[in-house]
């Protein structure tokens, strides 16, 4: 199948049901310990997990988690048996507490490690009203608070201010018990490679300067062979990650799958599946986005590029973020099978 044909759907060797996906992570994983931090010489370790532990098509029975794992708590401790790494994205949607941060701490071992999303306000997306903490709803001025949906930009500042230090405050408990990782800026299609483009990503240095941070973009722009050196050496200038991609091509918000580094403390990988007849459609589902399993070798096409990363970064994380069912988690187990070897 060419690159065209799969970007118009997705054939049955990528979406093959949640049994043939479990039959290729019990083929790597039988005689393998599980979570898996990989070595990758001088000190430099691979993390590999997906982007969340909690996706409804991956708790329903039979497809991931033990017949006794039916409580937040029993899967998230199972879950970090088999991966030493989650990224954490439903404070996309909802803020965070500070009691979240306890539990997610306490539920997990000791090298452990979060990458938690920002919010979905603070990167330039609009957020439902109704997903803030009742106090900042009731501080809302009335017009604002009867809208079903509000940018950073409708907000009042010192409102826009408790949206940053709530967030914050929600990650001391991870900062505490040194699983803390990176906090995740994924920034929309609309978010240009401009003065204000640079600018919000400034801010949201200047608003979190005690936390690691990671850019992703959803605009090639950034990217433009005229563009994307000055890009690499602005984040590399800031301490900031730039979140290496794969994802469909084609499209207005296809980013090349460049592998640049510009922490030498972090690089991430975060692997979306290629449904490009899904990426861009309105009113398409989490779902509908996400549902690609990669085969074998497509995941081979990474290793070494993923090995390439990790020699020009402390730490490496690789994310799936093709979170259907059991196809991220089968991924991240093929794909840390790959890189121990």
């Amino acid at each position: 199948m060419t690159r065209a044909e799969e970007d118009d759907g997705v054939d049955a060797a990528h979406d093959p049901g949640f049994d043939v996906a479990r039959q290729r992570a019990e083929a790597v994983s039988g005689a393998r310990p599980h979570a898996v931090i990989v070595n990758a010489g001088e000190g430099r370790t691979i993390r590999v997990g997906t982007a969340g532990w909690t996706d409804p098509t991956l708790t329903a029975p039979g497809v991931f988690y033990p017949s006794d794992a039916t409580t937040p708590e029993a899967r998230l401790r199972y879950y970090a048996s088999r991966f030493p790494t989650v990224e954490i994205d439903a404070p996309y949607y909802a803020l965070p507490t500070p009691r979240n941060g306890e539990l997610w701490a306490a539920r997990t071992p000791d090298d452990f490690v979060f990458d938690v999303k920002a919010f979905a306000l603070m990167t330039g997306h609009p957020t439902e009203v109704a997903r803030f903490p009742k106090t900042i709803r009731d501080a809302l001025p009335k017009d604002l608070a009867a809208r079903t949906r509000v940018y950073a930009k409708d907000l009042p500042g010192e409102i826009v201010d408790e949206v940053w230090s709530t967030f914050r405050l929600a990650l001391q408990p991870l900062v505490d018990a040194g699983k803390m990782g990176a906090v995740l800026l994924q920034y929309p299609r609309w978010h240009m490679p401009n003065a204000l483009g640079r600018d919000e990503i400034l801010d949201a240095r200047a608003r979190l300067p005690d936390v690691q941070l990671a850019v992703e973009f959803r605009n090639r722009r950034w990217l433009a062979p005229t563009v994307a050196d000055r890009v690499f050496r602005f984040l590399a200038d800031h301490d900031m990650a730039y979140v290496v991609v794969d994802e469909p091509q084609g499209l207005a918000s296809s980013v090349p799958p460049v592998t640049a580094v510009t922490s030498s403390e972090l690089a991430i990988v975060r692997m979306h599946g290629r449904r490009g007849d899904q990426w861009e459609r309105r009113g398409a589902s989490v779902a509908d986005k996400y549902r690609y399993l990669y085969d074998a070798e497509q995941l081979a096409e990474w290793a070494p590029r993923i090995a390439e990363v990790a020699a020009q970064a402390k730490q490496t994380r690789v994310v799936f973020n093709n979170c259907y069912g059991n196809y991220g988690t089968t991924n991240a187990l093929e794909m840390t099978a790959m890189l121990a070897e």
